[in-house]
């Protein structure tokens, strides 16, 4: 059946489900929804590591092959550095400028390196906004159970603790850089709600907050000289002869030459692996997402957290096929849009947490009432007319500009028709497990942002990844630029690779796989 003739069905139960009651879910109802239709207990994707700091735990089969990986580099590498400095950040979104912005505004010398260009990243793509407990009837408290419960309480306290009341002055240093956040008529911040929380806390830049914030951190990394490095791939970590960070190689992505880095401090701001497309999903991810700082930090020894969790975004666009992927951002349903099976019902409550109504989605679908493309994909309705119905016309078009946009270059009208949505591979929950300053367990190497672990546990809500970015973002580079006086630069050597190999050898490991991958698996390859 023609696709618009199947939106018909939304548009005529409208009235019916908008008196509708939705019955909430039981703690064991949710569980149980959780465990039989979210990806992440599929056991026939997972599979245990065999060798590495976390040997015997199990992640899904395609993140584990590239954690076993090989190097690029030989052993004897030439390692003399072409570039010297205090702090190297590698990664060129939210969590990366903010590092960089702080190691620098702290007197330090710092290279930022980024493998494509300066804000190519996840960041620039968020759009749903950043929690932050600013609203008077708010509080870190508040915002710090909000969290724990929709992480499934396996989140670490200790960093949970330093995100949420480091918010409201990481919302006065991006005003005050010149980031124009959405306000009230009486001038105070404008905040929403968003799913699994019980307060309004997301400040957003109307639907495209991550492309607002990385347009004033990217013009700020600029006006302040920091050193760049475009194009420049990390491929592999460099240690002394106690296993401390003492710098990086990258690979020149248009010369294809070696570039060492010799750097007091790294901060790893790599950002996630949804382009590794774990168990076939279609992702949300930009191109470069392809979880190089996990790789390069398990061969230098540091512990992983939460390498079993993902999270898929319960909207990604199933229509038409130049979007599969694309988000449709969840402040639609935070605003009022409800989700509706092929048989006009609404199934779940749209602002419970992200791995509820992900799982609820995939239900409908794998139980026949989901809507069928004609390019055989499945989904379900998003009825974001119901905006302009239930608060007034041109409301889509106010609050959601970016949405209108993408999806006015393929001729639908999302004030006017439904949009078909199913979830997409949208964040690594877990990653490389860090303290409260963001450093692991290798000395002198940080992690900021969506490649570290342990804060969101087992499931991330909406809105808390760019302050993540952003409180991380800011303490590796404190920590790193604070080091930075009182320390010697360390020797360049390839010694935790050596031991990884050898180690990698016990375990019969001839999988030929050279990571990090650089670049997605069904790209030209590069050298």
């Amino acid at each position: 059946m023609d696709i618009h003739a199947l939106q018909q069905i939304v548009h005529k139960t409208r009235d019916a489900r908008r008196k509708q009651t939705l019955q909430k879910f039981s703690p064991a109802d949710r569980d149980q929804l959780i465990h039989k239709y979210h990806p992440d207990f599929r056991a026939k994707a997972y599979r245990p590591l065999r060798f590495g700091p976390n040997e015997g735990e199990k992640t899904v089969v395609e993140l584990a092959t590239l954690l076993e990986g090989d190097s690029g580099i030989q052993d004897h590498a030439d390692l003399a550095p072409l570039y010297t400095t205090d702090v190297l950040v590698v990664g060129g979104g939210g969590a990366g400028c903010a590092a960089a912005l702080h190691a620098h505004g702290s007197g330090a010398k710092v290279i930022l390196a980024t493998k494509l260009r300066l804000g190519d990243s996840n960041s620039v793509m968020a759009q749903g906004g950043m929690q932050i407990s600013v609203a008077p009837e708010d509080s870190p408290v508040t915002h710090f159970i909000d969290t724990l419960k929709g992480g499934h309480m396996h989140n670490d306290h200790d960093l949970l603790k330093v995100m949420v009341e480091e918010g409201p002055s990481i919302a006065k240093w991006l005003i005050e850089l010149g980031v124009l956040f959405d306000r009230q008529a009486d001038g105070n911040l404008h905040v929403k709600k968003g799913g699994g929380s019980s307060k309004p806390r997301l400040v957003t830049c109307s639907d495209y907050t991550g492309l607002e914030i990385m347009r004033v951190l990217k013009d700020e990394v600029i006006n302040q000289k920091i050193q760049l490095l475009e194009f420049a791939a990390a491929i592999e970590l460099l240690s002394d002869d106690e296993g401390n960070c003492t710098g990086a190689i990258f690979k020149d992505l248009d010369t294809q030459r070696l570039v060492v880095v010799a750097a007091k401090s790294v901060i790893l701001a790599t950002g996630g692996i949804g382009r590794l497309h774990i168990q076939g999903f279609p992702t949300s991810n930009h191109y470069g997402a392809t979880g190089d700082g996990l790789c390069l930090s398990y061969r230098m020894g540091a512990k992983l957290a939460h390498i079993d969790t993902f999270q898929y975004h319960p909207s990604g666009a199933v229509y038409p096929e130049q979007l599969i992927g694309a988000l449709v951002t969840e402040g639609m349903r935070s605003e009022g849009g409800h989700l509706v099976n092929a048989q006009g019902e609404r199934f779940v409550n749209e602002l419970d947490t992200r791995d509820v109504v992900s799982s609820s989605i995939i239900r409908e679908c794998e139980e026949g009432r989901g809507i069928r493309t004609m390019s055989g994909r499945v989904g379900v309705w998003l009825d974001t007319p119901l905006l302009d119905v239930e608060h007034g016309s041109g409301t889509v078009e106010k609050h959601f500009p970016a949405m209108v946009l993408q999806f006015e270059r393929f001729g639908i009208d999302i004030s006017k028709d439904p949009v078909l949505i199913y979830p997409t591979l949208h964040y690594q929950n877990g990653g490389v497990k860090i303290d409260t300053n963001s450093e692991t367990n290798v000395k002198n190497l940080f992690v900021a942002g969506e490649a570290s672990g342990g804060l969101h546990g087992r499931n991330r809500l909406m809105g808390n990844s760019l302050l993540d970015l952003m409180v991380f973002g800011k303490r590796s580079g404190l920590t790193a630029a604070g080091r930075a006086g009182s320390m010697k630069q360390g020797k360049l050597t390839l010694k935790h690779l050596e031991r990884f190999r050898a180690e990698a050898r016990k375990h019969g490991n001839v999988s030929g796989v050279i990571s990090p991958m650089v670049l997605p698996a069904y790209t030209r390859k590069v050298g």
